[in-house]
């Protein structure tokens, strides 16, 4: 075993409802194929993580603690072998979140639902993610969440880990489905990269090597991968 993707998905603010198994995971699924066929020669293995509830629940962060448990499932089946959390919307907030696992070297946040700035709440944290590299991506119209958010976010995480980009999807939506070829493209190039020190396309190396706010409002080209 060469190394393991943990698929996030989507979830919900405040919710005590057991997800579907179904509806819940078709979100990361044909991601999680793709990263599996690029893969297949280093000995990937990906699992998509089935939560034991749809909701955040505030400080209790569930679905990042779910996230934490499954790291720790790695390490008892696989032993010694980098994770990369790969999270979409809430689930990209638990990846970014349970970053800080030991198993963790990597970080993947599409479209990441991420609180609006409050003075009464302490900030996202993000010294977690020292050590770690993280690419998020996110649709410039999202009608869901700010991706000014995410930036923001970016921003903060980049002054303590250098290893940290931000790649933006020109006029995509919350679902990124105009681009999804692109953005899958962009994963498997990223996660390939993180796990098994593949070399970065240009893009993404240009990205994480580039000052802020440089490497974090970098374009997503229409027929990347192609």
């Amino acid at each position: 075993m060469g190394g393991v993707v943990l698929l996030l998905p989507a979830g919900d603010e405040a919710s005590t409802r057991r997800p579907s198994p179904v509806v819940a995971t078709a979100s990361v699924r044909a991601l999680g194929r793709r990263l599996a066929r690029a893969g297949r020669g280093e000995g990937l293995a990906t699992h998509v993580v089935h939560y034991r509830y749809r909701g955040w629940h505030g400080t209790e962060a569930r679905l990042a603690r779910d996230a934490e448990w499954a790291a720790d499932e790695v390490v008892r089946r696989y032993g010694d072998v980098p994770v990369c959390l790969v999270g979409l919307h809430m689930g990209a907030r638990a990846a970014l979140h349970a970053g800080g696992h030991d198993a963790v070297n990597s970080v993947l946040a599409i479209a990441p639902w991420l609180p609006e700035e409050d003075v009464a709440a302490p900030p996202e944290p993000v010294k977690q993610l020292s050590g770690r590299r993280v690419l998020i991506v996110h649709g410039t119209n999202d009608e869901r969440v700010d991706p000014e958010l995410s930036f923001r976010f970016a921003a903060r995480a980049k002054k303590t880990n250098p290893d940290i980009c931000r790649f933006e999807v020109h006029a995509d939506r919350h679902g990124l489905q105009q681009y999804r070829d692109e953005v899958y493209a962009l994963a498997s190039d990223f996660v390939m990269g993180a796990l098994f020190g593949r070399a970065f396309s240009r893009p993404v190396e240009d990205a994480l090597a580039a000052p802020p706010p440089l490497g974090l409002r970098m374009p997503l080209a229409s027929g990347f991968g192609r």
